[in-house]
């Protein structure tokens, strides 16, 4: 029996994949809990359909994305923090930090994405990644400068 998955199965393939199962796996299992469709001419023609949609809705989210990475790398963001005796800041830059300072800025992205492995204690000139989309990255220089 051929079917097509509506689902990503691990065994077997991911969606939209036309695969040959068994009939009473096909029968019993994938199709009655709509991991999969039989395969025929209308179906295989409405998957196909779905396909091109996903693929256009998700080029859209890219091009979103890269507009939104090129004014991210446009922005250089300045943080002041009263610094020590040996050199160590009071306090640290954060994900919420760097999450207000591009809200600011009009740019609203979530502060998931911003790849900030540990608060930055240190003053300097950082590179933040941030990731727009699994495609997509952008660099975001941030500075700890002393107050």
């Amino acid at each position: 029996m051929q079917v097509i998955l509506l689902e990503n199965i691990p065994s077997l393939g991911k969606a939209g994949d036309l695969v040959k199962v068994s009939d009473g796996y096909g029968r019993n299992y994938l199709i009655p809990q709509k991991k999969a469709v039989l395969a025929t001419e209308k179906s295989f023609k409405v998957i196909e359909h779905q396909k091109r949609l996903i693929e256009q809705r998700m080029e859209k989210t890219k091009k979103n994305a890269e507009k939104a990475a090129q004014q991210i790398e446009s922005l250089s963001c300045t943080f002041t923090k009263t610094v020590g005796e040996s050199g160590k800041i009071f306090g640290s830059v954060t994900s919420m930090d760097i999450e207000n300072y591009l809200r600011e800025n009009g740019v609203e992205i979530d502060r998931k994405k911003i790849s900030l492995e540990e608060p930055i204690k240190n003053l300097g000139m950082f590179t933040v990644p941030i990731k727009l989309h699994p495609e997509v990255v952008a660099h975001l220089k941030v500075w700890v400068i002393q107050e």
